[in-house]
């Protein structure tokens, strides 16, 4: 066999063994928490506090407050107006046109830009202030009063997005264009594994009252490798697609099938020296290894009543808010270092007064229950936990404003989110808006404060997080964002 024939034969094998992994490649690829290099050397006993297995050089920058974070995503951008930012000042002005000085002139969506008025809408659901921190709270948010003294508001977020796609990628990945690796990713990519028989990045979905679409690249790692993207746990009898054995395969054939796989694989390196050879061995190890311990992860039966209790009824139907914000318990207590909830449905353009009832029966109590139950094990102290959509709710009414109904456009100007636990100092409510909850008056948030604040509680300096990619280095936060110090304990 002549050169070219020899060229040719070794181009022809890379090519059927990138596009014969297929589905097989991305399922087990997804699994990998664990660095090629240092899957078979994750042992107790890490070097550097925060770092896993896999963890890159140097990381963490500096002493973590957290070691892992939980995201209770709120996709569908809840209404800031009626659940956490109380204006009584705008009682009085019910139905009036929103005044020009408090838009000006800013963009509206298409929904509402035709409608020939913009009424104010004043929430129709009472406010009190609740615990030593005297934090204002919505009656929808009763258990959430229960843990006030423990989070931290913020009332003054803002997004470059003005709708639902754009805004929650940008949320999730630091850009409005898909294709980026996503913040549970980067998280992965930088700090590694805290345990080697789960992925470091988990995704939960719950659907809410009304549907929304969500796409599986919001935790894809874009560019990053892909044995960093998220693994989404399923309900029912199989969390993980493609993990059980297949019918009439014993786990100890299995085990035998995997050695001489290997084997196979280890002398396929030795030939070829490709790095991903290897990774594909360690793939195809934790995937085998998860087949205990997702089985047991997703079993609640262990769970004492006290505690399911806790969490609501909700909590005993698989795939419900409840019983993710239980299994995110469970994950973080396993050393699972990024943990990922959506829940879906809240796009309230009309009938805002019900459907946002209806959303906060499904999750004020599990929300408030993953906290305490956290804080009472000690995991809230080194557990960053973060709640939040991707925008806010317009003080104006969308469609006809009655005295019992009205709905709420997209708002990206200002919004609330939660965050808890992990370095975050508790009790506080930071940020202003004005009258109109419309335009931030005090300590303005972007997403890449936000962010950047995140990585830093983990011990990332979010500017030296990079990953060169088509000749740039890229990071979580672009060339943005500052580390929102005034929150942090």
């Amino acid at each position: 066999m002549d050169e070219l024939q020899i060229a040719q034969e070794l181009n022809r094998r890379l090519f059927l063994r990138r596009s014969g992994m297929g589905l097989g490649s991305m399922a087990l690829g997804s699994l990998l928490g664990l660095d090629a290099a240092g899957a078979d050397a994750a042992k107790p006993g890490l070097p550097n506090p925060g770092a896993g297995a896999g963890a890159l050089p140097g990381l963490p920058h500096f002493p973590a407050k957290a070691k892992r974070v939980i995201y209770l995503f709120q996709s569908g951008a809840p209404s800031q107006l009626d659940l956490f930012d109380h204006k009584p000042a705008i009682r009085e002005k019910r139905g009036v046109e929103l005044p020009e000085s408090i838009r000006k002139g800013q963009r509206i969506t298409t929904m509402t830009s035709g409608q020939k008025n913009l009424p104010v809408a004043p929430s129709i659901f009472n406010f009190a202030q609740h615990g030593e921190s005297g934090a204002w709270l919505s009656e929808l948010l009763p258990h959430t009063a229960k843990i006030v003294d423990d989070i931290c508001i913020i009332r003054s977020v803002q997004t470059e997005a003005i709708n639902h796609d754009p805004a929650v990628t940008f949320v999730q990945t630091g850009s409005q264009l898909a294709g980026r690796p996503s913040m549970g990713s980067w998280v992965a990519y930088g700090l590694g594994s805290l345990n080697d028989d789960l992925p470091s990045f988990v995704v939960l979905l719950s659907r809410g009252r009304t549907d929304q679409p969500l796409y599986d690249r919001l935790w894809g790692s874009g560019f990053l490798p892909s044995k960093y993207q998220g693994v989404k746990l399923r309900s029912g009898k199989d969390p993980v697609l493609y993990l059980a054995n297949p019918s009439g395969c014993s786990t100890q054939l299995r085990r035998q099938m995997l050695d001489d796989l290997g084997e196979l694989n280890t002398f396929h390196h030795d030939r070829t020296g490709d790095p991903e050879v290897l990774t594909r061995i360690a793939q195809y190890e934790l995937a085998y290894r998860m087949q205990s311990s997702v089985p047991e992860l997703t079993d609640l039966a262990s769970e004492p009543k006290s505690i399911v209790d806790l969490y609501g009824p909700d909590v005993q139907k698989p795939g419900s808010y409840a019983a993710n914000c239980l299994l995110a318990r469970r994950l973080a207590e396993r050393g699972v270092r990024f943990i990922q909830l959506y829940h879906m449905g809240w796009d309230q353009h009309t009938n805002l007064p019900e459907q946002i009832r209806s959303q906060c029966r499904d999750t004020d109590q599990a929300s408030a229950a993953l906290l305490m139950d956290l804080k009472q094990r000690g995991l809230l102290d080194d557990t960053l936990v973060v709640w939040g959509g991707e925008f806010g709710r317009t003080i104006y009414s969308q469609g006809t404003l009655t005295a019992t109904d009205y709905g709420r456009d997209h708002h990206p100007r200002c919004f609330t989110i939660w965050m808890a636990g992990g370095g975050i100092k508790p009790g506080m409510t930071y940020g202003e808006t004005d009258d109109f909850s419309y335009n931030i008056t005090k300590d303005p948030v972007e997403i890449y404060d936000l962010n950047a604040t995140m990585l830093h509680l983990l011990g990332v300096d979010h500017t030296r997080l990079t990953y060169r990619f088509q000749g740039r280095d890229f990071r979580l936060t672009d060339v943005h964002g500052k580390v929102i110090k005034p929150i942090l304990a």
